[in-house]
């Protein structure tokens, strides 16, 4: 099979897989507040990262060399990961996916004040048929909008910034810090809210918070397996098919169905931020390539960061090379 091939499959796989997690998300999201679910979340999935960066064998501290600009990509996380679960909890799957697929279309535009990208007419014109499919989602006016609703553009916007910052400084700082500090911070903040909104959770709800942390490293490390055997500019555009699977879990568990807006807004949505993907993949097309770097999934600070994790694993497979010359 063509490496691109099973780059795409693998993709499919992590993005079926954090799909499965986000099912979790919704079912706790019914009675436990975001706060808890995020904190118990971080708990069960910070073991496991630790061991996993404990590997980390690049030298340095963990003081960030870019202190204010990893303030505001931790500060950002925590805020996306919130919004991001509060949403999955009170709306539809398919009309949070239909939101949150706006992000890269917000990093295009993040990318030119912070990386000094140059965006050309035909990605400003997909930049606005998408931000067009949003408003098709939403349909101010003609339908009520939520703190759901606003939830989940918070979401995307502080996942937006949370991404791109890490392109800003990803090849600075050590990956341990872009990846630990954001979950600290969940721990910690979240750790604080509990006292004022925690409620005892059965054995079966705290096994499916572990559940979800599983999903949440699974699909992280079969995702940079996906970008470590094919193009990125295949493998991007994969994160998509999570409204296939929305719409299924929605149908078979939530008794949703996505309605003809929400599929015409997210069909200009998903056509926008393809193209956004394939013009960055041609070549001289994009100095930073803002999005294909940092596409996984909504940054939450709870789970792995595919880019700063596959640098430290290339890093390390460098050093084992090099010593056993």
């Amino acid at each position: 099979m063509h490496s691109n091939a099973k780059g795409a499959l693998l993709a499919l796989l992590a993005f079926g897989i954090f799909a499965t997690h986000d099912v979790i998300v919704k079912f706790l999201g019914a009675d436990y507040a975001p706060f808890q679910i995020v904190f118990f979340s971080v708990l069960f999935s910070f073991p496991i990262v630790s061991l996993m960066l404990i590997r980390d064998t690049t030298p340095g501290h963990l003081r960030p060399i870019h202190p204010w600009w990893t303030a505001l990509r931790t500060g950002s996380a925590v805020i996306a990961g919130l919004c991001v679960f509060y949403a999955f909890s009170v709306l539809p799957m398919a009309q949070t996916y239909a939101i949150l697929f706006a992000q890269p279309l917000i990093i295009t535009v993040l990318a030119i004040p912070i990386l000094g990208e140059q965006v050309r007419l035909r990605r400003w014109m997909a930049v606005l048929v998408g931000l067009a499919g949003v408003l098709v989602v939403l349909r101010p006016g003609a339908t009520e909008l939520t703190l759901g609703h606003g939830a989940a553009l918070v979401g995307a916007f502080f996942g937006a910034v949370a991404s791109i910052v890490v392109r800003k400084i990803g090849n600075d700082e050590r990956s341990v810090v872009l990846l630990l500090y954001p979950m600290m911070a969940n721990f910690i903040l979240m750790s604080c809210a509990l006292a004022f909104v925690y409620k005892p959770m059965p054995i079966e709800h705290l096994g499916g918070v572990g559940v979800m942390a599983g999903f949440a490293l699974t699909g992280g490390l079969v995702l940079i397996a996906a970008y470590k055997t094919g193009e990125a500019v295949i493998v991007a555009p994969m994160q998509y098919s999570q409204m296939i699977w929305a719409t299924a879990y929605g149908a078979l568990f939530f008794d949703e169905l996505p309605g003809i807006w929400t599929l015409a807004g997210s069909t200009l949505i998903i056509g926008s931020g393809v193209y956004i993907v394939l013009r960055e993949g041609r070549g001289g097309g994009s100095q930073t390539t803002p999005v294909l770097r940092t596409r996984n999934r909504i940054e939450t600070g709870t789970s792995l960061r595919v880019g700063p994790l596959s640098r430290a694993m290339k890093r390390r497979e460098k050093v084992l090379k090099e010593s056993a010359r």
